[in-house]
């Protein structure tokens, strides 16, 4: 791009667009990639962001496991010329098990060095029931965090089978009188 703006003319300012572009579209292929739950498909992406990788990777296998299913999709905004966040609306199986109507957005937060991405932070917007029947599962079920959870979120071998060892607990916990 670069090459090009030198012979063209164009000004640094259309140069930094054409970055961010080039950003928003990597950002764009990243959530492409994530909710394939192809962990082939994402693992390029993530080359330059190894501090990010474990934790994205069990996302992922955790969505999965989840059964995640993107409701709305908006696209991906650049909040500056080095980060771009994406929000993604999704039903899941641990959210539907608390039997509430409400669907989780998940906010990933992508941070560029240039047009390399570096890092990438995910958070989502769960309600404090979620939490609760967390708590409960680590609490009543320990042998979920023992065992299909172990390594819960830092790179665990099982994230699918722990999303759906959460999901039940979850569902126990829905099922206690109130």
């Amino acid at each position: 791009m670069m090459a090009s703006c030198v012979l063209s003319g164009c000004s640094a300012g259309e140069a930094g667009r054409s970055a961010a572009d080039e950003n928003r579209q990597t950002a764009e292929a990243l959530i492409d990639a994530f909710y394939s739950f192809d962990v082939d498909q994402l693992a390029p992406l993530l080359v330059d962001a190894q501090s990010s990788a474990p934790a994205l990777r069990f996302y992922q296998g955790w969505a999965e496991g989840g059964n995640y299913r993107v409701v709305e999709r908006q696209s991906c905004l650049a909040e500056s010329a080095t980060v771009v966040v994406c929000a993604i609306t999704v039903d899941d199986d641990p959210v539907l098990a608390l039997n509430i109507d409400f669907k989780v957005t998940d906010t990933f937060k992508m941070t560029f060095d240039g047009t390399t991405l570096v890092a990438v932070d995910n958070s989502s917007n769960d309600q404090p029931i979620y939490y609760e029947a967390y708590n409960w599962v680590v609490e009543n079920r320990p042998e979920v965090m023992s065992g299909p959870c172990r390594g819960f979120f830092v790179d665990g071998p099982t994230p699918g089978d722990c999303a759906r060892a959460m999901t039940a607990g979850y569902r126990a916990f829905a099922a206690l009188p109130r």
